[in-house]
């Protein structure tokens, strides 16, 4: 992949405030990562704040590590902070996502790849649905997401789901069932953070491997909110037309006329891949939801 400088470019804030609407009447996280995650791998490369307001996770030759959430969740809204790994980060893979556990499962993904000292960093995004993915997006970030902590949100209800890096939507992903596409829509999901090494795929397509001489590399969560319907067995609890769920109401069943905007700013300076655009790798049958509407 080419070197694509990145745009420094300010958003007002009396704008954000505009991007999306949220009522805060159903957060059920507690913001503290010892009260609403769990340690899945390496505790000893987990360190979490006394407050548990922030954690940061350690990768170096002998591991990397991961959290997962205490409760599952089926739709609603995940803001996470993160801060990612400075300087030399190729080979690196900084993870903040959604997944079930089924065995054809569902799986909503931001996926920050590491980069060569000086390049943009790249975010990935992917959508498993009945066990099938095959749907990256690649976005490069137009700012340092190494110099402050960075918002990074998933709105997922019955309509679509809806990728944000602070509030600005750089992908969607709409319900297209009645059409025949796979969509998450029943399986509950936990959220989860990772840090791990992909150093076979992940930068310049595995040719930039990592450099340990400058481990180990940190990156840092904080801030999260989670304001979704907790699973309790039942699916009707989290049923589209529940009253009490915010993110199933109509006015979120697609982005506003200030979102759109960024989102096509997005796609049109700051994408870099996008499988509905990948015809030799899909031979030339995309799938199906690449020529439905986008929002």
């Amino acid at each position: 992949m080419s070197k694509i400088l990145s745009l420094n470019i300010a958003i007002p804030l009396i704008v954000l405030n505009y991007l999306i609407q949220i009522s805060f009447s159903s957060v059920v996280s507690t913001g503290d990562f010892r009260e609403d995650f769990y340690v899945t791998w390496a505790p000893n490369h987990v360190n979490t704040s006394s407050d548990g307001k922030t954690t940061s996770f350690k990768l170096d030759q002998d591991s990397g590590c991961a959290l997962a959430s205490n409760q599952m969740f089926l739709f609603g809204k995940i803001d996470m902070k993160i801060k990612l790994i400075p300087g030399r980060s190729a080979g690196t893979v900084v993870a903040f996502y959604l997944q079930s556990n089924q065995p054809n499962h569902d799986e909503i993904d931001f996926e920050f790849l590491g980069n060569v000292k000086g390049e943009p960093y790249i975010v990935q995004t992917n959508v498993f649905a009945d066990g099938f993915d095959n749907r990256e997006q690649r976005v490069i970030l137009w700012f340092d997401p190494t110099a402050n902590f960075h918002t990074y949100s998933v709105l997922w209800n019955i309509y679509q789901i809806v990728f944000m890096v602070d509030s600005i939507p750089i992908r969607t992903y709409r319900n297209h069932a009645d059409k025949g596409v796979a969509y998450p829509r029943s399986q509950p999901m936990e959220v989860k953070l990772s840090l791990w090494n992909g150093e076979n795929w992940a930068t310049n397509g595995g040719k930039d491997t990592i450099d340990w001489s400058k481990s180990p590399f940190i990156a840092s969560f904080g801030n999260y909110t989670i304001d979704a319907c907790i699973w309790n067995g039942n699916p009707r609890f989290c049923k589209a037309d529940s009253s009490t769920n915010w993110w199933n109401k109509r006015r979120f069943n697609s982005l506003t006329s200030i979102q759109k905007r960024w989102f096509k700013w997005v796609r049109l300076h700051h994408m870099v891949y996008d499988y509905c655009q990948d015809h030799a790798r899909f031979q030339g049958n995309l799938p199906r939801e690449c020529s439905l509407s986008k929002y």
